[in-house]
Order: C-alpha cells, then structure tokens, then sequence
C-alpha cells in the first residue's frame, strides 16, 4: 500500500506548560518571566512539525475525555492533523507536561505522562484492527515513536508483526527515559534519534562527541542512529560510514522540543528525496531556527 506523505506519529500528545524566564536561574529562583499553555508532547510535536514540511501526521495517542482533552483534540484537528484514530479514554485524564527554563537552559521539567503508559496496548489497535494496518498486511509506510511508551510496550513493538513492515523512527522522551529504547536497538527497521546524553545512557557510557556516540550505538547493534550534541557536531551513523554537520550558529531562546523539531525535520527531508549529508543539514537548521525562537511554538 503506498502511504504518500502520510507518517503515523504514536506516543505523547499532552499539554505543554512552560515557563520561560530571560534570567539564570538555579534551585529556588524565584524570577519574573512567561508561562504559556500549548499543545505538546513528543509525538504531537514531531507531527506539528512534519506537518509545517506538507506530510500528513496521523495521531496514535490517548487523550481524556475531559475538558482539557476536547480542547487538545480541537486544536490537532485545527492544525490538520488525523486525530479519529486517537484512543480516548472515560477514565484517565489529558496527560500533562511543565519545565522551566532560563536564560541557562532547561531548569527542571516533570512529565506526567500516566494516562498515555496506563492505556497501553489500546493505542496500537488501529494497526492491529485493519483501520490503519493488521496482521495480515501490517502498515509498510512510516512510524514516529516516541519513549514515553512504556519499556514493556517498547519491547512489544520491536517484536511485534504489526510493525516489521514500518520505517520506525524513534526518539526517547527524554535522557531518564533513553533505556526504555533498548529492545529497538537490534531491530533491523528502526532509526534512533537521540542526543548526546541519551546515547550515554542506552550505551552505559560517557562520549565527548556525536561520532564516538553513533559509532558505539551501531556496535551495539543499532542498523542507523542520528546523535545531536547542542550547538556541536552532530553525526548520522550507518553500517556504510557516519556523517556530520555543524548546526547553525543561533541565540538559543527555547530549548523545549528541539530534538523533536529535529526529527521530524529529518524524516521530511529524507521524504522529498534529500541524500543523506543535505538532509542532516537540513534538520539541523531548522533546529536552530526552532530554538532561536523564529517559528512558532
């Protein structure tokens, strides 16, 4: 079946709130600044983004039948998102995502992504029930998947027939999360995206660039790996070489959804035919204007 620009994205789709301040800020700060209530989370910002690249993201998630829940639903449909495959449940409340950042970068975050593990498989049964894929003729086009899926979950889908078709690409939800994306390492159809800390915790190690990152993930069996470092070298690393780029030099005004932005950058680049040293170029550029603050949240 072909999919066109069609990319299904599975994982969180929350309520981001953020407060942002133009000071440094430490434990206790208690400074003046910004708080803004937008919709997030790692799989609707990558479908945010890949959708500003004219591919069609269709949401895999579970958002509450609550308040906050038809709010979040509305403002996907608004943005042309597919959300008529997304799980809603009577019980579990709209998941919920705060950080903090300064003029320092990220402060703290708490990410309270309960409703999202606690439904588990219930998500996937669209690709299991022939409305998007089953067994029989699993889905053959794109996934995004996202850590916030629980390590059990994680393990299912590396595994599971549904998916051995997909092109799975997959980013962790965060550095404390990045082992949850151990049982992917092996799987012969699945891309990591992860930063430079993240690849220290999925190799048990400490690396001082992105090349030595990449290479020590694809000895650990991962088949293509994409490492970011902030504003150093980032590397894209297959069995036939690694690669790197520098990204652009940018004032960095938000740090909350670069690595998503950068993803979903990659994976559009990748989509219109870019060879693979234009298309890390590309990703990293529109990471930097992310986080500099030139397109919109």
């Amino acid at each position: 079946m072909e999919h066109r620009n069609e990319i299904i994205c599975i994982g969180s789709v929350l309520w981001d709130v953020i407060g942002r301040s133009s000071a440094v800020m430490r434990v206790g700060s208690d400074v003046p600044g910004r708080i803004t209530r937008l919709p997030g989370g790692v799989a609707m910002n990558i479908a945010m983004t890949l959708k500003r690249f004219s591919m069609q993201p269709v949401l895999l998630t579970a958002i509450g039948r609550d308040e906050e829940g038809d709010e979040l639903i509305s403002a996907a449909d608004r943005m042309g998102l597919t959300t008529e495959f997304v799980y809603r449940s009577d019980d579990l409340p709209t998941d919920i995502y705060m950080a903090v950042e300064g003029a320092n970068g990220l402060v703290a975050a708490i990410a309270d992504a309960h409703s999202l593990e606690a439904a588990d498989t219930k998500i996937l049964r669209p690709l299991e029930n022939g409305a998007l894929g089953s067994l029989e003729t699993p889905y053959s086009g794109q996934i995004a998947l996202d850590g916030n899926l629980t390590k059990d979950l994680l393990g299912k889908i590396a595994k599971s027939p549904i998916f051995a078709a997909a092109d799975l690409r997959v980013a962790p939800a965060s550095p404390g999360k990045a082992e949850r994306l151990a049982p992917l390492l092996a799987a012969a159809h699945a891309t990591l995206y992860v930063n430079l800390e993240e690849a220290g915790y999925l190799c048990q190690s400490e690396f001082s660039s992105a090349s030595d990152a990449a290479a020590a993930l694809l000895k650990r069996g991962s088949a293509q790996v994409l490492v970011t470092d902030g504003g150093n070298l980032a590397a894209h690393a297959r069995a036939d070489g690694i690669i790197t780029a520098s990204p652009p030099e940018v004032l960095v005004t938000r740090v909350t959804g670069a690595g998503d932005t950068f993803m979903a950058a990659h994976i559009a680049a990748e989509a219109r035919g870019e060879a693979p040293q234009n298309a890390l170029e590309t990703a990293l550029r529109a990471a930097a204007t992310y986080v500099s603050g030139d397109v919109p949240s």
